[in-house]
């Protein structure tokens, strides 16, 4: 925007413009930028890819793999360390990297993915949505496989295996609740905010669903579209609250049930 004179002090300021209920909570995108359209659309597609988790991975991997770890056990099944080590290392290394990103365009990550609404009250809507995601995650997995056996390509979650025993469950349970649900929330609430520029959060809810889901994929396709379903609906619950913790307690507390469910059925 470009300097505009100095005017008297009387002047009336412009009237605020209404935030949309989607996006009530959510700081709006910055107008005021000396950058252009275009490289706004770059650098948040830049930052979109560099915090997907797939470029940081890699790397991770390659660092694992010169170290001499595998991501496969002596039976061929996958590694418990290896998960560990390569989940929570992302978790780390992605979290430094939305914060220095989010630093460097003068925004504050504390507002970013806390808000303005008191966290306790959030966090007990957290733990309220836990039993109805869980609800909507098995109706939605058995209609598919009702509907569409098809999609029920995956006999046997290939992750199932890695918490079979109480000690393999309790080590696991932080995989999935630090690189799950408090990584992959905080990094939805990050890239939805990289879409202001890249067609609104409508947009961003449905490319990072889709994502979320295909990130899946080594569960099968009916885990694809269920966890894509819950990836929305996470997506919708920040932009609505403006605050990441519910997600974050309700999508921790779903992979504490899955967990729970898989040692129950390997007991």
């Amino acid at each position: 925007m470009s300097d505009q004179p100095n005017q008297a002090e009387s002047v009336a300021q412009p009237a605020t413009v209404a935030t949309p209920p989607l996006l009530s909570g959510v700081a709006p995108a910055r107008a005021g930028s000396s950058d252009t359209l275009v490289q706004r659309r770059a650098v948040a597609l830049a930052e979109i890819v560099l915090c997907s988790s797939v470029p940081t991975q890699l790397a991770i991997a390659l660092i694992l793999r010169f170290a001499g770890w595998t991501p496969l056990d002596e039976t061929g099944q996958l590694s418990l360390r290896y998960v560990m080590a390569l989940s929570l290392a992302d978790f780390l290394l992605l979290l430094a990297l939305m914060v220095g990103l989010t630093r460097a365009h003068g925004d504050s990550a504390v507002e970013l993915w806390l808000g303005h609404r008191p966290p306790g009250r959030e966090a007990l809507v957290g733990v309220a949505l836990i039993p109805a995601i869980f609800l909507v995650a098995v109706v939605l997995m058995n209609s598919l496989r009702v509907i569409a056996p098809g999609l029920h390509n995956v006999t046997e979650n290939p992750l199932e295996h890695l918490a079979r025993t109480p000690a393999q469950a309790a080590l696991f349970g932080l995989v999935a609740i630090f690189a799950g649900g408090v990584r992959e929330e905080l990094q939805r609430a990050f890239l939805l905010r990289r879409f202001d520029d890249l067609g609104g959060p409508i947009v961003g809810v449905i490319l990072l669903s889709v994502g979320f889901g295909i990130g899946h994929i080594v569960q099968g396709w009916d885990a694809v579209l269920t966890t894509g379903a819950m990836g929305a609906f996470w997506a919708v619950i920040y932009l609505r609250r403006g605050s990441a913790i519910a997600p974050v307690v309700s999508h921790a507390g779903f992979n504490s049930l899955e967990i729970l469910r898989v040692l129950a059925g390997g007991q």
